[in-house]
């Protein structure tokens, strides 16, 4: 496969992958969604399984039920039927069995406190959050109002595998074109503490108005969502930034009374921990949030 078509297929990935997150709430159409591409259903599907190793369906059944799982914890005033709408299921019954599939609990029991021991089993699983034991109880959010970012982006599959390399990637170009003035956002679809790391979609991302060409050559490009945030600014070292997801889900959010919603948060990176030598980062942290 050449270069030129490589970057394609890549591009016809991410799209349907953005596709995806962005329309989980309702149903998906495939015949749709590959008109908008220009491209067949067949050569869609064959593309995205090749760039992602698993089919479009997979992907749309696992999205949602890591939603709804998310959801099931902070949307404490919605009903499980609610949720289950909220991610795209019509059926009641199909969720419900669904889901037990996928975390080994049903819904009423999950909300009920099965998700304590599925999350920390995947961050004990991990290298990066074993050592971390900070207390993030006396931490505050800002309340904001965000309008939409454009920015130029590399997905990555896995919030472990390969992250700095992709960053790597992304600083390069930046020097490469000496680049002055550029915000560095990391979008991520899934929530890391109830999802294996290595099937997050992690998303770096680059925010810049120089170099237009440049990047636009190079990367695709897309908007973050506007609208209402919980803004968190925090200091630390890497492997904090996961026990520090875990504590707004299952702590901040359980007893703020807010609700989040189905649009992923993001970090704005102040200093990146995965391009800094001693791993520190100063970041921002913003959650989607209703009331």
């Amino acid at each position: 496969m050449n270069k030129i078509t490589l970057q394609n297929n890549t591009k016809i990935s991410n799209s349907i992958m953005y596709y995806i997150y962005t329309h989980i709430d309702v149903n998906i159409d495939m015949q749709e969604l590959s008109k908008d591409l220009g491209i067949s259903k067949s050569h869609m599907h064959k593309v995205f399984k090749n760039t992602f190793g698993k089919n479009i369906y997979e992907s749309i059944k696992s999205i949602r039920l890591q939603k709804a799982a998310s959801l099931l914890l902070t949307n404490r005033y919605s009903t499980i039927s609610e949720v289950a709408n909220l991610c795209g299921y019509s059926s009641h019954s199909s969720f419900i069995k669904a889901f037990k599939n996928k975390f080994d609990a049903s819904p009423k029991d999950w909300r009920n406190g099965a998700y304590k021991n599925y999350s920390n089993s995947i961050l004990q699983a991990s290298n990066i959050s074993t050592n971390s034991n900070v207390d993030y109880s006396k931490l505050s959010a800002t309340i904001v109002n965000m309008p939409s970012i454009e920015s130029y982006y590399i997905r990555n599959s896995g919030y472990t595998n390969n992250v700095k390399e992709t960053w790597q990637k992304l600083y390069t170009l930046i020097l490469n074109h000496k680049v002055k003035n550029y915000q560095m956002i990391a979008l991520l679809h899934d929530n890391p503490t109830i999802t294996d790391l290595n099937n997050c979609q992690y998303i770096a991302c680059i925010k810049t108005d120089e170099q237009e060409e440049v990047f636009t050559k190079r990367l695709p490009k897309f908007k973050i969502s506007d609208g209402v945030y919980a803004r968190f600014d925090l200091q630390g070292e890497g492997e904090d930034i996961l026990r520090f997801i875990q504590w707004v889900y299952h702590d901040w959010l359980v007893g703020s009374e807010y609700e989040t919603t189905t649009k992923p948060s993001f970090i704005v990176y102040h200093k990146n921990n995965y391009l800094d030598n001693e791993n520190l980062f100063d970041i921002s942290y913003y959650l989607s949030i209703k009331f």
